[in-house]
């Protein structure tokens, strides 16, 4: 088995044989993300209001059960029968860093935020048990033939300003505080070390879609961390995200000089593929196909790339796809929406198709919304939480592709009310243009403040639960417990054999 390299603007084998990686990410695993698993907020959140409704022990049981039964080999061999043959693995460095140790212990025990007290009042203490997970579903996707790459989806202080950084706010202070960004740097140390002889892992994406307004930090902790893999793993190709949520890199420079065996990751997520907003650019409209359309989504994939295709650079694209519409929550409307966004999912599989694209679709498993497969509606976890994620759904709290329509006059007039009173040439506060003023509203009245208070409600559900009773619930998300997404992999199967036609020519 040979090692996966990064040759001018292909990944190749030791042989020089292209490999072109098309595959998904495995998110809401072990960095858990609010609309993939149904809870509110952020994943510290829910762990620390968990272990204070049922205990520590009962709560650390629950987590480890879901980390288990959310990937297993019967996964495994419905990836690869749909001809896929990469998992982007996302974690949040809580898995891997700091322990409750000595020094720390009384103030652990008073103080209730203690998940946070666990990680970041240990810095660069190595929690070996975070490998369990981890390397158990390397060695899956390895024995059946699927490569995997390690994307560091959370780090400390939060490297962007959104709910998968798992920080609770919207300020990114990974980039403010220089000690964040050497205990990753360590970290990846620790990973490359760790996995540095094992052929199956594509390789490492060291940040998940970061946002520095300065431009600079970002550099400059790539550069870090790259020396600190290639001391550690001179062997393994590394993929790093554009700035400003993997879309950005015309501030990079010649930066690509000083990085061998390294591809470059966007996330193209197309407009199209979301809710209808009327007066958004890319959302006020249903997707036809149009020739604008496509042009525009062309367009839009080759901003994002122009940087590495000027410097004859590799491109692997990290995360796309559309969300889908639920009966539930949409009604009969849903049928009609989710054939919009085929649509607009085969349209973008064309262009990639085109280009001998790298990529990996967001997402293989969730509830319901975007995933591959999804928790079936009867398993014990979706009734217990039905009428909560009606209300979630309702309150529009998770930012990732909620309908905001219905609770539109309640945000609104905060909205007009900073227009009246902020000038204009004032308002745009990075991540513009990503996030506009209403998208800023709504991150931080609803998708953090509104969650925070639906916090407890959800860990109250667990009350009284035994271990039984936990372990179904995490049992929920085993494959045998789900529904396919049928219209959805029935595509990715067949650009699997397009694909594989393509490359025997």
């Amino acid at each position: 088995m040979s090692f996966l390299k990064v040759s001018g603007t292909k990944i190749v084998d030791e042989q020089g044989n292209e490999v072109i990686l098309r595959g998904a990410g495995l998110g809401g695993w072990m960095n858990m993300e609010n609309f993939i698993t149904g809870f509110p907020g952020c994943e510290f959140q829910i762990r620390e209001a968990l272990a204070e409704t049922i205990g520590e022990e009962k709560s650390e049981f629950f987590f480890d059960k879901f980390l288990e039964y959310f990937f297993e080999d019967a996964d495994a061999v419905f990836f690869k029968s749909l001809g896929l043959n990469c998992i982007r693995l996302p974690f949040n460095y809580r898995h891997f860093e700091g322990k409750d140790a000595g020094v720390n212990r009384f103030y652990y025990y008073f103080n209730t935020n203690r998940s946070n007290i666990i990680d970041d009042m240990n810095p660069r203490v190595l929690k070996e048990a975070g490998f369990k997970h981890l390397d158990r579903v390397i060695d899956i996707c390895a024995k059946h033939g699927i490569y995997t790459i390690l994307d560091l989806h959370t780090a400390p202080g939060g490297q962007n300003t959104d709910w998968h950084s798992d920080h609770g706010g919207h300020i990114a202070n990974f980039w403010n505080h220089k000690d964040f960004q050497d205990r990753v740097v360590w970290l990846w140390s620790e990973l490359a070390k760790h996995y540095k002889s094992h052929a199956w892992i594509a390789g490492y994406n060291p940040l998940n879609e970061p946002t520095d307004a300065t431009h600079t930090r970002l550099l400059a902790f790539y550069h870090s961390v790259y020396g600190a893999i290639r001391a550690a793993d001179p062997a393994h190709a590394i993929f790093f995200d554009g700035n400003t949520f993997a879309s950005d890199f015309s501030r990079f420079g010649d930066a690509c000089a000083r990085w061998a065996n390294t591809a470059y990751a966007i996330h193209d997520y197309s407009p199209y593929g979301f809710p209808v907003v009327p007066g958004k650019e890319g959302r006020e409209e249903l997707y036809s196909g149009t020739e604008e359309q496509r042009r525009r989504m062309r367009r839009s994939y080759e901003r994002k790339r122009e940087w590495m295709d000027q410097r004859g650079l590799c491109v692997w694209n990290g995360e796309w796809g559309p969300v889908y519409a639920r009966k539930q929550f949409e009604g009969e409307d849903a049928d009609a929406i989710n054939t919009v966004r085929y649509k607009v999912l085969q349209d973008q599989l064309e262009i990639y198709n085109k280009d001998r694209l790298s990529w990996s679709i967001w997402l293989y498993k969730d509830i319901g919304f975007q995933g591959m497969v999804h928790v079936a509606p009867s398993t014990p976890y979706i009734s217990l939480f039905s009428s909560f994620l009606q209300k979630k759904h309702a309150l529009a709290v998770d930012a990732w592709g909620a309908s905001t329509a219905s609770i539109a006059h309640i945000y609104d007039p905060l909205v007009a009310h900073i227009k009246e009173h902020v000038p204009e040439a004032y308002r745009n506060l990075y991540p513009h243009p990503v996030w506009k003023l209403e998208d800023r509203v709504g991150r931080l009245s609803r998708n953090i403040l509104v969650s925070e208070y639906l916090v407890r409600e959800w860990a109250e559900k667990f009350t009284g639960l035994g271990e039984e009773e936990l372990d179904a619930l995490a049992r929920s998300f085993r494959f045998d417990a789900c529904v396919k997404r049928e219209e959805l992999n029935e595509i990715l199967r067949r650009n699997a054999q397009v694909a594989a036609a393509a490359a025997a020519q």
